[in-house]
């Protein structure tokens, strides 16, 4: 049958609330959506999904051999763009805060921060993983239960008008760009082009009225402001709130200097560079009015994992995990990090970076030269980025070559730094 109206379908929506994408992750009673791309095609697994219990299945193709399935079948013009209008309407059914969280780095540790302050007092619903796509933010929105009382949303994105497509659905009324630093520099056509494309964020909530929670030490980001009404702003020098990293053996502590009474909060966090990730959610904990001590409980207890930011034991060794994304920004912060760790026997292991374009070379080669300013116990390059640059350390192609190369070298008592892109799969360097 033929999608009579987005009301049509948010009816049937409600009596089948759970929506897949996957077949594989497919159970009984789901609505799914038939979604392809490039290298795939949803409509082909229709009729499986149906077969499987599907109650409903969104097409954008005829699909064969359906007839015992036809009132089932629901054919629209564009399954993405029924998804997302989907997403809005359900949106819509909210008079709620919706916090939306983008940025180059730290944005997914920022909203599981926020997460955890928010959800110590109120029914919070916020982004599972990193579906934080065109796919994944309206996923995420139809998975937002009816008894929500505020919603975190992170937002990412590779080229501009990407933000703002999605704030056209999820339709924000709280804001905060964590950075805009070198990613996606491929994509959004250098760092001008990256504040342009997060700061999409800002301009929608200047046009509508909303709240934005700004890093004012970030100069960039006070700019990019300019004109938005009701702004909250922290920092380490600047706003209502501030605080300033203390270095806890490698992990990080934040001692506030002003605007809240909370002495100090220890976390389970590795690196400095995670100060604005806490300051942001203390503030926004503070706005919401999450009392003093459940904000400091809900940071303190806060442990990464999916390789952000995590301290690991691996075979008599320390390691640092940080390998879920690099960027030259990321990379830059986590090795001005590791310098300053006062350990013995420090090992770097870098993955090349991704989606850099014209400046893959020149980016690879500053990091190089970053590393050459430290006194390092071994350091080791992985992936084709770093082929062509100019360095005397060890290099391999891929990390199957250099885990092989680790595992046999049976150290112990070493401190490890392990970052790189998520197409390099870093972490399989100390996986079993």
């Amino acid at each position: 049958m033929k999608l009579g109206s987005i009301e049509a379908l948010y009816s049937i929506y409600t009596t089948h609330p759970s929506v897949v994408t996957d077949t594989r992750k497919l159970k009984a009673g789901d609505l799914y959506f038939a979604l392809k791309g490039p290298n795939f095609n949803g409509n082909l697994f229709a009729l499986a999904a149906l077969e499987a219990g599907a109650a409903f299945a969104i097409v954008d193709e005829e699909i064969a051999e359906s007839s015992a399935y036809q009132d089932q079948i629901i054919f629209v013009e564009d399954v993405l763009t029924t998804l997302q209008a989907l997403a809005k309407y359900h949106r819509q059914q909210f008079n709620i805060p919706f916090i939306a969280i983008t940025g180059s780095n730290g944005k997914t540790t920022t909203k599981e921060l926020v997460y955890a302050v928010l959800a110590s007092h109120f029914k919070t619903f916020t982004t599972q993983g990193n579906l934080n796509n065109h796919i994944g933010v309206p996923l995420t929105l139809l998975s937002i239960p009816k008894d929500a009382e505020i919603a975190v949303i992170e937002m990412g994105a590779n080229h501009q008008k990407e933000i703002e497509s999605y704030c056209a659905y999820t339709l924000p009324t709280h804001g905060m760009i964590t950075n805009c630093g070198k990613a996606h520099l491929e994509g959004f056509g250098g760092v001008e082009g990256v504040k342009k494309g997060k700061g999409e964020l800002f301009d929608f909530l200047r046009a509508n009225n909303g709240t934005v929670f700004l890093m004012e030490d970030f100069d960039y980001l006070v700019e990019m402001a300019q004109g938005i009404q009701d702004v909250i702003a922290y920092g380490k020098e600047q706003g209502q709130i501030q605080g300033e990293a203390i270095d806890q053996n490698g992990m990080l502590s934040v001692q506030f200097k002003k605007g809240i009474d909370i002495a100090s909060i220890q976390t389970h966090l590795v690196g400095n560079f995670n100060l604005p990730n806490v300051l942001a959610a203390v503030t926004i904990g503070q706005y919401f009015k999450v009392p003093n001590e459940k904000i400091k409980s809900a940071i303190e207890d806060y442990v990464p994992t999916n390789s952000r930011s995590q301290l690991l034991t691996w075979n008599n060794n320390e390691v640092i995990l940080d390998a879920y994304n690099a960027n030259p920004s990321s990379m830059k912060l986590a090795v001005e990090n590791f310098a300053k760790i006062n350990k013995d026997n420090k090992m770097v292991c870098l993955g090349g970076m991704r989606e850099l374009g014209v400046d893959t070379l020149m980016e690879h080669q500053a990091l190089i030269d970053q590393l050459k300013q430290s006194n390092w116990e071994q350091v080791i390059l992985v992936g084709s980025e770093f082929k062509p640059c100019a360095h005397s350390y060890l290099f391999f192609d891929t990390v199957v070559e250099a885990k092989a190369w680790l595992v046999a070298q049976q150290l112990k008592g070493y401190t490890l730094l392990i970052k790189g892109s998520r197409g390099i799969q870093m972490e399989q360097l100390i996986a079993p």
